[in-house]
């Protein structure tokens, strides 16, 4: 027999009874984040006084029993004259009905973060008590309740001047496995609040630890996001960021962004409307991630700077973007009331029109900042296509345990650490029998290369990866490759090339600074690349001998150490491999009298351009090079 359903199975919730029965509803569950949603409902409404130029201070106090808060603003104080509708006094509405406030119409809050007039309810609905106490009309009033119903009637209490709004509250163990809040949680959302709302003064006080902080940036959004940079580790690629502010007065909406671009590997934008932190984004930061894509497209199209070889994505321009977008509209439509995320759909165009000629104009006015953030641009799209068949790489381990899947040739060092560890990369087998037997093996490690390595400018991803001898690098280095890299993996702490100090040595080394370029970049950023410079000839002048780097170097020793000791006896090197391990040791090896060139970019954007040009399939690019620069050009070593 089929069971019955009629009207007396329809239970009807009344008053606060709702949020009883489904806090999840109101608050996301009964967990922490539920548990500290209490405290943002209290402490955006106090928020909301300050941001309509009501209240200058905000105080937040985690009492000494450690679960229960008091939330304090100088802002107008709750009304708490008699209600029209009901015959109730306002106070008591505000916290006992569902959907009642002042900021359902645009007279008594221009902008604000509690929209719903459900906060303050909720929050009594789930409190095992609520004390709420308004500053107004110059005396003190005051109501109690608990679990969301009134103690007692309204009190008038002592005479008071000024204004402002007390509310504290205990979470209601029936509902809240757990009532102990969290005071670092609090204080961090505080100090957020003190850069989104520049001036305001906040006050975090823990009675348990006894500590008391105060927050205030008049500066705002700039310094939070020189703190956000600061905090990621990443070098910023420009020093001053972008800082747009638009402000309406008719309607009291306000656009405020900041952007800067950093040498991390992710893109970084927190956004915020009417202060409340939308972590899941939304049409703001839609409208934003849009207008920048145009302005820098623009931008590269305008100058005539698209690279060759690589087509740019969004995800590229915004590789390394580290941002804050803080708006303040009138109506912000947020999904579900724990408001994490923005669905205005009107406001995506209006900050794409806002945030698009602002920012082209701030890159065309600073030439020198918007071609480093082009070439770090560029560098990241050609990072994402040769990830594309990057393969994992080994991390390393004790030289016993990982040798098996290091390359055959490969002469690790002995060392379990990276720390002061080198890599050699040397030009040919008998180079590198010589380094490997002049070298120190606790720290130093040999692979040989046989032959010019591939050029990779001219190669696809799976090309180079294909290559054994780029592969064997790869295998040595075990940093991954593009995307997959991880610099706390790399095995060495210095990678040396090192080749003959002839033509096709430079070649070479050429060569391999390319492949390094294009498909370590983060290790030429982080200082880890370095040119060994062997010396070309050997000046035995009497007794002493000198090492010559090249033609000119051996000329000079030449002229200074000849006079009146005869001729000197100089020695041309055909190569590395013609050198004693002794000798390389102490001229090449040894770190007491070696010489190293660090290799550095000082100009992403015009190295990007010589290496496409010197290294890339266009011969015309290479031959005008040339002869650009044919007069520069004494004699050639061939």
């Amino acid at each position: 027999m089929a069971s019955s359903y009629s009207a007396k199975d329809i239970t009807v919730l009344e008053g606060l009874e709702p949020v009883r029965k489904r806090p999840g509803m109101y608050i996301g569950g009964v967990g922490a984040a539920g548990l500290h949603h209490l405290v943002w409902e209290i402490f955006d409404n106090a928020v909301d006084e300050a941001m309509n130029g009501h209240a200058a201070n905000v105080q937040v106090t985690l009492n000494g029993d450690g679960s229960s808060v008091t939330v304090v603003d100088d802002g107008r104080g709750m009304p708490v004259d008699r209600h029209p509708k009901t015959g109730k006094n306002a106070l008591e509405v505000i916290f006992t009905t569902l959907h009642a406030g002042g900021k359902f119409e645009n007279r008594t809050y221009r902008t604000a973060g509690g929209l719903h007039g459900v906060g303050a309810s909720v929050v009594n609905a789930l409190s095992q008590e609520l004390v709420a106490t308004s500053k107004r009309d110059g005396f003190l009033w005051q109501q109690t309740f608990r679990r969301g119903q009134p103690v007692a009637p309204l009190r008038k209490l002592k005479p008071a001047r000024g204004s402002g709004t007390t509310i504290r509250f205990h979470p209601d163990p029936r509902i809240f496995p757990k009532t102990t809040f969290d005071p670092d949680l609090i204080r961090q959302r505080l100090e957020i609040a003190s850069y989104v709302h520049g001036g305001v003064r906040f006050v975090f006080a823990d009675e348990a630890r006894g500590t008391r902080q105060e927050f205030r940036h008049e500066n705002g959004l700039p310094d939070y996001l020189a703190r956000i940079v600061d905090e990621r580790g990443a070098s910023p690629v420009h020093e001053a960021p972008f800082v747009l502010v638009r402000e309406h007065a008719d309607t009291g909406s306000r656009i405020e962004v900041v952007l800067q671009w950093t040498e991390a590997t992710d893109e970084h934008l927190r956004s915020y409307v009417n202060g409340i932190p939308t972590a899941s984004g939304g049409t703001h930061e839609n409208g934003v991630r849009t207008g920048l894509g145009k302005a820098v497209r623009n931008f590269i199209e305008t100058h005539n700077l698209t690279p060759k070889g690589v087509s740019l994505t969004a995800d590229d321009i915004r590789e390394g973007l580290a941002g804050v977008v803080s708006i303040f509209v009138p109506d912000p439509q947020f999904q579900g009331q724990t408001k994490d995320r923005l669905n205005n759909p009107e406001l995506a165009p209006v900050l794409d029109g806002a945030l698009r000629p602002a920012l082209e104009h701030w890159l065309n006015h600073n030439i020198s900042v918007a071609e480093a953030i082009v070439a770090r641009i560029v560098l990241a799209a050609r990072a994402r296509e040769a990830s594309r068949a990057a393969q994992q790489s080994v991390s390393r381990k004790s030289a016993t345990s990982n040798r098996l899947n290091l390359p055959g040739k490969l002469s690790d060092c002995t060392g379990n650490t990276r720390g002061d560890s080198e890599l050699f990369i040397v030009e040919g087998d008998s180079a590198g029998g010589s380094a490997k037997q002049g070298r120190d093996r606790t720290r130093q490690a040999i692979l040989p290369l046989r032959g010019k390595v591939l050029n990779v400018e001219s190669a696809s991803a799976s090309k180079v990866l294909a290559n054994k001898e780029l592969s064997d690098v790869v295998t040595a280095l075990g940093c991954g490759l593009g995307k997959t890299f991880d610099i706390a993996r790399l095995r060495y702490d210095r990678i040396i090339i090192l080749a003959d100090a002839d033509s096709d040595g430079n070649h070479i080394a050429t060569l391999l600074l390319t492949f390094f370029y294009r498909f370590f970049p983060q290790l030429i950023a982080h200082g880890k690349v370095f040119l060994a410079q062997p010396p070309l000839y050997r000046v035995d002048v009497g007794k002493e001998t000198f090492w010559a780097l090249d033609d000119a170097h051996r000329d000079a020793i030449v002229k200074a150490h000849t006079n009146g000791r005869g001729a000197p006896e100089i020695t041309r090197f055909k190569g590395l491999g013609e050198m004693m391990p002794k000798v390389l040791w102490e001229t090449t090896l040894n770190p007491e009298t070696r010489r190293l060139l660090r290799v550095s970019v000082s100009d992403q954007l015009l190295t990007d351009r010589v290496i496409t040009d010197l290294m890339g399939k266009d011969a015309s690019a290479r031959f005008r090079f040339i002869m650009e620069r044919a007069d520069e050009t004494l004699t050639l070593d061939v």
